[in-house]
Formats: C-alpha cells, structure tokens, sequence
C-alpha cells in the first residue's frame, strides 16, 4: 500500500481547506457498478442516453426510481471492494495534502461513514470524511463553520472539487467563494455529465488529475 496520506494538523490553520468528493473523483464506482449488475442482477446499465432510463432489466423494462436506489444501496453495502483508484487521484491528493486541509464530502448515508473511511484507508487515505444526502451546498457550508477559518476567525480559501453539476450549482449558492473544479475521472461517464463551468457553476472542468493537479496547485498558490 501506498504512504498514508493524512492530517492531523489542528482544524484552525492557515492552510487552504481542499472539500472533494469520492466516487469518480477519487475512485471509480460507475463501471464497477454497471459490471455487478450485469453478472449478478441481469441489469443492462448505458449513461449514453441519460441517468433517467440508464438501467434497464434485460426485456428493455426501465427500472424505477426505488429500484435504482435499492441496488445503489446494495452495492454500497457489500461490493465496495471492487472499487479502484481514478487514475492519478491517489498521488494527487498526497500531493495536496502537502499544501492544504483535505477532507471527503461523499453523497453516502451516514450509516456508510465508517465503512467509506476504511475504504479509503485501504489506499492510503487517512482524513476526515463527512457523509450527505442531497446537494452538497449545505453540508459544505457546515463544513466551513466547522473548518473554514483560521485560529483568528479569518476565513481561509477553500477548494471545493465534485463530478456532479447539481452539487456545483448548490455550492455556488450557499458558498460563492469557494472555488470549484468540476471533474469527472471516469471517461465512460465524462461526456454525459452536465458541464457545471458551462452552466457558470464551476471555475473549470478537467477531467483528469494529470491536468487538475497543477490547475489547482496554482490556484494554492495564489493564497500563499
């Protein structure tokens, strides 16, 4: 296993404070998750034409809405092992965890927390992890309350870093100055994702950390 990143550095610094989520920014879900329905489930799964009719039983019948979030929940339940690396994410965030907070904010139920952490572990990830449910720009807001400023009460930057558009969107409202990288590490995906900069939501769109690394090193650094 790789060095353990970690921070156990005091919740008020100096340093900026690094929000991102999880799945397809840090580990791919999506694949691994079309595969065990198909083995298992006789699911067919295809994002080509919309998330709204994706997975559909093999007479062509749609799923519904509760279907979809049963299975959701049953993959997260006992098949998170198949997840793996985004490629470049892991050293990615080593790399910004030597010059900023980071933490996880993952759109799991808080009963998955735990289970979410060693997860992460396993890859050598050791940093605070927050649960939600819903748009993301609420929870980010208590999490600056929490960890946003530092021992003076001044706000410090924060970097907020998401594949959804809508959890950009929320963002942008409950927290403007945040600055947000919208980024979808899984190119399966990447083309069918609403674009959250085109929508004036997100400061940029990278899709990989081989490019969203220095795009967001530089930003870094600009707060030094």
């Amino acid at each position: 296993m790789a060095d353990t990143i970690s921070d156990s550095a005091p919740v008020s610094t100096t340093r900026p404070l690094v929000i991102t989520d999880c799945d397809e920014v840090l580990l791919r879900m999506v694949v691994h998750f079309r595969e065990w329905l198909a083995e298992d489930h006789a699911i067919d799964m295809s994002v080509e034409h919309g998330f709204a009719e994706a997975l559909r039983h093999r007479d062509g019948t749609v799923l519904e809405p509760d279907e979809v979030w049963e299975k959701l929940g049953a993959f997260f339940d006992d098949e998170m092992h198949r997840q793996d690396e985004v490629p470049g994410a892991i050293d990615a965030i080593r790399t910004l965890a030597g010059h900023a907070e980071v933490v996880v904010l993952t759109n799991l139920m808080d009963f998955r927390r735990e289970d979410r952490m060693r997860q992460l572990a396993q890859f050598g990830i050791d940093i605070p992890v927050y649960t939600n449910q819903g748009p993301k720009g609420p929870a980010l807001r208590r999490i600056l309350d929490e960890r946003g400023s530092d021992a003076a009460g001044n706000p410090r930057p924060a970097f907020f870093i998401d594949d959804l558009a809508v959890h950009h969107a929320s963002v942008a409202q409950c927290a403007p100055d945040v600055i947000r990288l919208h980024l979808v590490g899984e190119p399966a995906v990447a083309p069918h994702v609403d674009c959250a900069f085109k929508a004036g939501d997100a400061h940029a769109r990278i899709d990989d950390w081989q490019q969203a690394l220095p795009w967001l090193l530089d930003r870094i650094k600009e707060f030094s």
